[in-house]
């Protein structure tokens, strides 16, 4: 296994795969790499060790000029996305280098996959937080989706910070733990991970080796 343990990728959707029972099994695709290495960090220049790599492709001139030269220096392009992954120092990477699925993750292993939610926009509390509602009879009036009181009188006079409330629902980075990995299929650079994935269609995610299931069978 190679230290670095991440790759970014593009969730495809969701499909199923059976085992040798037959049993039907729910699966994420997602085309993970080939990433290339953009920029190497140390503890000395940086104040720690990470390799900076990227992923998929931008036209130059719809990107920043500092953006576009820094991308270039790996001359592989303008990327869609560049991310870290930290590093222990004493791995040996160099710009410009190819990271493909097959040297970082195989069948059985246990991964972490970072992605953004959906965006849903302005929302009120019960399609936000699952609020009831109110009774839709008995002398309800006009407030069958509030959210009902919020605070008391004099005391304490204000609002507890992070009440539940109506507001911007999803677009949140959110990373699903603990995930098996069920195929590599490395010549089409898809991976096939059991259950679900945060994140649309398409949408940007990272996938890392687990943190807390790592030794899991």
């Amino acid at each position: 296994m190679n230290a670095l343990v991440g790759l970014i990728g593009k969730k495809k959707g969701m499909t199923q795969v059976f085992d040798a029972a037959g049993q039907s099994i729910p699966v994420t695709v997602i085309e993970a790499g080939p990433c290339t290495v953009v920029q190497m960090k140390t503890a000395d220049s940086d104040g720690y060790a990470a390799v900076q790599v990227g992923f998929g492709e931008r036209k130059p001139q719809r990107v920043g000029k500092a953006y576009r030269n820094h991308c270039l220096k790996a001359g592989k392009g303008v990327f869609l996305v560049l991310r870290e992954f930290r590093t222990s120092g004493e791995e040996s990477f160099t710009v410009g280098q190819e990271l493909k699925l097959a040297e970082l993750f195989k069948e059985g292993d246990i991964i972490d996959v970072t992605g953004t939610t959906k965006g849903r926009g302005y929302t009120g509390v019960i399609k936000r937080h699952g609020f009831a509602g109110f009774p839709a009879s008995h002398g309800t009036h006009e407030t069958f989706r509030h959210g009902g009181s919020i605070g008391n009188r004099s005391y304490p006079g204000r609002v507890f910070k992070g009440k539940r409330m109506a507001g911007q629902y999803g677009d949140d980075i959110v990373t699903t733990q603990n995930l098996k990995v069920v195929a590599v299929r490395p010549e089409e650079n898809l991976l096939l991970v059991r259950g679900a994935v945060a994140g649309a269609r398409e949408g940007v995610v990272v996938i890392r080796q687990a943190v807390k299931g790592a030794n899991r069978g």
